[in-house]
């Protein structure tokens, strides 16, 4: 009774609340609507990428799959940080999946720890594995359809991506299979540079390029006793620039390890040059490492993105540091938008410095939508696709909200007709990369050994690593402090000892993570050891120079 008599009362409210709901405009970036009897299907992607690229990427790809297919698709984007995070986020959820999978057949031993560490084990052939427990486990996964609710894996490096594929998280995605014409050497070359684009067995593909270089703030560089603008990696290495720097730290950022790659590629390139692959390849991881070390100790700020190394900079937190081309590229472009066409950070490619790489996609092992995955996969490879990286927001066939500013991978779009859209209709990574050719066999091989390596003999004793260069410096600089900078440079293995000191950062039946924590704390303390000494050097040697009434 009570119910019928405010009912009436409270109807004309009822209406008024739910007028703006039905009047609401749709989710940004959706398609058509999809009509009460239909079930939209689904795409799950995980991702490093940033918020406009998959706003612009969602948009385009529901429309275009409305209209292919008549239904409408949701994309669920997953982030847990950047690519080293999401690589170690697959593997867990891998193990854990595969474990369950495992043990849901009594006829199966009881997981062990070795099962573990073989299920992904890319070494493991199953075919001439001896031990017969090691290959079934390893056959068995990779003959499973074990999924972990995740359909794509987008965004990051060809090493990453390539290691996912050995390991049998990524498997073949069949593009080439439905679209053999976007393979062609004048669409998408498998290598350039070097570099691979895309894995023959199709368990990745290049989706956009990337290239790394300088950006520099103008105003804060006018502040420094020389401020000539940097040009190449070794000026970021220069005296002039302690304090000055900010640097991502390559444990965290899968780009700012590749960036270190490239220092050490061109320092290698170089000592060849001077004195021929025997000794120059060994030579060039020295002085390279000794070039990221002093790199490191100019660094005021350290961030555990790349991302953030632009917008320090252009905020004028740093003079100086190294980006991925896009990221420096579109902070320019929005800090001339803000003051007047005077932009207070600019971006250059490094002399020699820097190859041409790609930044994949890929459909991982067990993904439950597979007609939206591979759909997703055709899509971003396509022409229509493509232009979304580069076109100018509001162009035709480009994004609508946000300049993605990202070099597509397909090379036929870089021709007049297309270029002209471009957001950087003068850039083309074909032709900067050209002077420089990646040498994987040189640093490939140990791409996680190289972060690990800096993450022990720099981030983690920068105040002993700052220190020293600071003595270094006040004692008149490298060349006036010689015995110093030998202590600075010293590493806790040669080039030549590389491949050995990999394995010890390996676990397996032999070898525990307390004994990998045991080698990196034992490379770290030994590095501590020589800044020390370099500090002690280099302070002796001002004042010695101090006692003879000398200034360095």
């Amino acid at each position: 009774m009570i119910i019928r008599r405010v009912l009436p009362a409270l109807l004309p409210l009822l209406l008024l609340l739910a007028v703006p709901l039905l009047l609401r405009p749709g989710t940004p970036g959706a398609a058509t609507a999809v009509s009460s009897d239909e079930t939209p299907d689904r795409l799950v992607i995980i991702t490093p990428h940033t918020e406009p690229v998959r706003y612009e990427f969602e948009r385009a790809f529901r429309r275009h799959y409305r209209e292919k297919y008549g239904v409408d698709v949701e994309l669920d984007y997953r982030s847990v940080g950047g690519t080293s995070d999401i690589v170690r986020y697959i593997a867990d959820r891998y193990e854990a999946e595969f474990r369950h999978f495992w043990e849901s057949d009594p006829a199966n031993p009881p997981w062990t720890p070795a099962l573990a560490a073989a299920f992904s084990n890319q070494r493991i052939q199953p075919d001439t594995e001896k031990d017969p427990q090691t290959a079934a486990v390893r056959r068995k996964f990779l003959e499973s359809d074990v999924g972990i609710g995740i359909d794509i894996f987008w965004g990051g490096g060809t090493f990453d991506h390539s290691r996912q594929a050995e390991r049998g998280f990524g498997v073949d995605g069949g593009v080439r299979e439905r679209h053999p014409e976007y393979f062609q050497e004048t669409v998408i070359p498998q290598t350039f540079g070097g570099d691979v684009f895309y894995d023959p067995q199709g368990r990745y593909y290049g989706a956009c390029l990337a290239s790394f270089g300088i950006c520099y703030n103008p105003d804060r560089l006018r502040e420094l006793p020389d401020a000539t603008p940097p040009a190449g990696w070794h000026d970021l290495g220069t005296p002039r620039f302690f304090n000055n720097l900010v640097v991502a730290d390559p444990t965290k950022s899968g780009s700012a390890n590749k960036c270190f790659e490239s220092i050490l590629q061109q320092c290698m390139a170089e000592q060849v040059r001077r004195h021929g692959p025997e000794k120059g390849v060994a030579r060039g991881w020295d002085e390279g490492f000794g070039l990221i070390k002093r790199i490191i100790a100019n660094a005021r700020t350290l961030t555990d993105s790349a991302g953030k190394v632009p917008r320090d900079i252009a905020a004028g937190n740093a003079a100086a540091g190294m980006a991925i081309d896009t990221y420096g590229l579109s902070e320019q472009e929005w800090s001339a938008t803000l003051f007047d066409g005077q932009p207070k950070i600019l971006y250059v490619p490094p002399a020699g410095g820097t190859s041409v790489s790609a930044d994949p996609i890929q459909l991982l092992r067990g993904a439950k939508n597979q007609r939206a995955a591979r759909e997703f996969l055709d899509f971003v490879l396509s022409r229509e696709g493509q232009k979304l990286w580069d076109y100018r927001a509001g162009e035709p066939g480009g994004p609508e909200k946000y300049s993605l500013r990202r070099p597509p991978i397909r090379r036929d779009l870089y021709q007049p007709e297309f270029q002209k859209h471009f957001s950087d209709p003068d850039y083309n990574p074909y032709a900067a990369g050209a002077d420089f050719v990646y040498q994987g066999a040189w640093t490939g091989p140990h791409f996680s050994l190289i972060r690990v390596l800096i993450r022990c003999i720099a981030l983690d004793v920068q105040e002993e690593l700052r220190d020293a260069w600071a003595a270094i410096i006040a004692a008149g600089g490298p060349e006036k402090a010689p015995e110093a900078m030998a202590e600075f440079n010293r590493l806790p293995f040669s080039y030549e000892e590389a491949a050995a000191a990999g394995q010890l950062l390996r676990t397996g039946e032999h070898r525990s993570v307390l004994d990998v924590v045991r080698t990196c704390r034992r490379w770290s303390e030994e590095a501590a050891a020589h800044y020390r000494r370099a500090a002690e050097l280099a302070r002796q040697q001002l004042r010695n120079h101090t006692a003879k009434g000398n200034t360095p």
